[in-house]
């Protein structure tokens, strides 16, 4: 397949004319087994996980545990591994005390530690994040590099639509989170995550739209 002229970059435009299983594989090739998909279990990992296994069937999947998780989303995580045969490498970031988070309380500098710490091991991570998504996600690329962790990060279906995604669930008779069915388009924790069109139902009620997983790297906008 086509080589990506990655050695001195921190944005690959040549990665933007990749599909979505192209950038996959070309991902494999070039880092697996230091390769992880991060999975929160929403309809993009549900592409990501089936099309990542086709490819490479002991490629590494992870998924950070804010110990507030909806039960629908455990449910999935579940029938998961149970379809693929795999089990799901788990970053904690419960509350070192014991409490739940809470809206006011938000988990997400526990959630950005726990995603340095799945990927202090890796030279590549897969994310789902889609430039349909927000506003902030607008010019996500394919490919980039993020400096401030030392790993590349590829987001295959930047460029897909809402329909894109549903007819590939559909195509392969995936397990997604049924809370998709329910009005949710984005899935959070469950204290802080409500019904909504896009991430509107994230931190619903306030200005916040990222939790800062995904804040811009040294490449365009992430």
């Amino acid at each position: 397949m086509r080589s990506l002229s990655t050695a001195s970059a921190t944005y690959v435009p040549d990665a933007e004319a990749y599909s979505a299983e192209e950038l996959l594989r070309y991902m494999l090739e070039r880092f697996h087994p230091r390769l992880a998909l991060a999975c929160s279990f929403q309809k993009e990992e549900a592409v990501l996980l089936d099309m990542l296994l086709r490819l490479e069937p002991t490629a590494r999947v992870f998924t950070i545990d804010t110990g507030v998780l909806f039960a629908e989303t455990r449910a999935t995580w579940r029938n998961v591994e149970e379809r693929y045969g795999i089990t799901i490498e788990v970053f904690d970031a419960t509350r070192p005390d014991g409490v739940p988070w809470t809206a006011e309380h938000c988990c997400g500098e526990r959630k950005v530690t726990a995603l340095d710490e799945a990927l202090g091991g890796v030279d590549g991570w897969v994310t789902g994040l889609r430039r349909e998504q927000a506003s902030t996600r607008g010019e996500t690329p394919k490919l980039v590099r993020d400096d401030r962790r030392g790993v590349w990060k590829a987001s295959p279906l930047a460029d897909w639509t809402d329909t894109d995604v549903w007819a590939y669930i559909a195509r392969h008779d995936l397990p997604y989170n049924p809370l998709h069915d329910e009005g949710y388009a984005s899935i959070g924790c469950a204290p802080c995550t409500l019904p909504g069109a896009g991430r509107e139902g994230r931190w619903a009620g306030s200005a916040k739209t990222e939790c800062g997983l995904h804040l811009p790297t040294d490449g365009p906008a992430a």
